[in-house]
């Protein structure tokens, strides 16, 4: 067992605290504010710490960037009832071992702890990382109180100290950017947060965006332009929908990121970055390395550290929580003071799929609050289907034996059909297909698609 030291000013909740640890087996220390902490602190040296944020003389944060900072320092484990998603990152940040919210789950803080003083034991420390004179960014886009929005605030956190490389997957709407930005603010680099949507520049404008382009180096280059790995300096580089990047340039980003040099179009000059990267897609990138359409040494290149973000229809309990701060943010933006929502409407939003995520959420209630007419938004300024849809549950139409073709065959008859439907209206096929101008070209190109043969 271990010296433990508890550090918690509610004396209900410090004593049942220790209560609970001592039947584990424990040597518990109880310190009930900072002052109490740093006196016992230089008279014992605990295996490990629970930290309460919020004391009557300072913050827990002050504590923890104190003990992270000592040779072979415990682990610690935050504790607090606030709602503050920022608090998570921080604190994992400043290297807490974890972070744990009240009211607290015995089991959650037993597996915890014994991970942390194991870890401890083995001497593989949490880098601590100073956020002194830090300008706090405050992420009120990451809502949530949910254990996959807890897990993910963690995982940001810890990133965030480093320079590994990072790919965002997860559906559509589900928030990529954000987190990319929440990683970005909550490191160390003072660069520029620069993003990149590789889906909505076509194939040689998007080589001149990258990587900058000299003076007459293609028509329309009427003067040298910089590049954004050369904009973002320091900073860090979101290549955002990176399924959708040509062979071409995944050569020459996996250059990038093997030897930090690069030219720009029409250039001979070698130029250097220091820039981080981060990517994202909602597309399978395994898949695609075994279809010979993404370069697997970029895509191992790319994915050091993997994040995954969970579709809403995984984290309803998210929902009312969502909403609110949706319909803030809303309010302020069209300047209306639609605040409610009639039971109905709530029945209809609760049972609904999302499977645009949170950004169809924002559209959805966006479309209710240009609608209303009052403060009270009723299920029809929805717009959502009079029947809603089960979470768990999908409607399985029958159908004969399928036809087994491959997923790429499948995709080219399906945009051949649209562009016929559309006669050819690119707009139009677009809108239908979800995908960006460039990312059709990129398919009309790549399936030899020919407008004069069609009838």
């Amino acid at each position: 067992m271990a010296d433990i030291l508890v550090i918690e000013d509610d004396p209900v909740f410090s004593r049942l605290l220790v209560m609970h640890l001592e039947d584990l087996g424990h040597q518990v220390h109880v310190a009930h504010d900072l002052a109490g902490a740093r006196a016992l602190l230089d008279r014992i040296a605990p295996e490990a710490v629970l930290l309460d944020q919020q004391l009557p003389d300072g913050f827990g944060m002050e504590l923890l960037q104190q003990i992270r900072s000592e040779k072979d320092a415990p682990p610690v484990i935050m504790i607090t009832g606030i709602s503050d998603n920022t608090l998570v990152i921080e604190a994992m940040k400043a290297g807490a071992y974890d972070f744990v919210r009240k009211p607290m789950d015995e089991l959650e803080l037993d597996t915890t702890l014994a991970n942390a003083l194991r870890n401890h034991r083995l001497s593989r420390k949490v880098h601590a990382i100073a956020g002194a004179g830090e300008e706090a960014v405050t992420l009120d886009q990451v809502v949530g109180r949910s254990p996959q929005i807890t897990r993910l605030l963690k995982t940001v956190g810890s990133v965030a100290a480093s320079d590994a490389s990072v790919l965002i997957t997860g559906e559509s709407g589900t928030g990529k950017e954000i987190v990319a930005r929440a990683i970005h603010h909550h490191s160390e680099r003072r660069g520029l947060f620069l993003p990149v949507n590789c889906s909505a520049i076509v194939e040689n404008l998007l080589e001149s965006e990258l990587f900058g382009h000299e003076k007459g180096s293609f028509t329309g280059a009427e003067r040298r332009k910089p590049g954004k790995f050369e904009l973002a300096a320091d900073g860090t580089l979101f290549l955002d929908e990176l399924g959708e990047l040509p062979l071409g340039l995944q050569a020459k980003l996996l250059r990038v990121l093997q030897e930090g040099t690069f030219e720009r179009v029409g250039g001979t000059q070698t130029l250097t970055t220091t820039a981080r990267i981060i990517a994202a897609t909602n597309r399978d990138l395994e898949s695609m390395v075994g279809e010979g359409r993404f370069r697997e040494d970029l895509f191992y290149r790319l994915n050091v550290v993997n994040i995954t973000l969970p579709p809403l229809r995984e984290r309803m309990e998210d929902l009312p929580l969502l909403i609110e701060h949706l319909l803030r943010k809303i309010n302020q933006r069209l300047h209306t003071r639609v605040e409610k929502i009639s039971e109905a409407a709530w029945k209809r939003l609760e049972g609904y799929n999302w499977p645009g995520n949170v950004r169809e959420l924002e559209n959805v209630l966006t479309r209710a609050v240009v609608l209303c007419r009052d403060d009270t938004i009723t299920p029809e300024l929805l717009g959502l289907e009079q029947k809603p849809i089960g979470r768990d549950k999908k409607t399985v139409p029958e159908m004969d034996e399928p036809e087994l073709i491959s997923l790429d065959e499948l995709e080219k008859r399906h945009v051949g059909r649209i562009l016929e439907y559309t006669r050819w209206h690119k707009g139009k096929t677009c809108e239908i297909l979800g995908i960006s101008r460039p990312a059709l070209e990129r398919r009309i190109k790549r399936y030899g698609f020919d407008r004069s043969s069609k009838s």
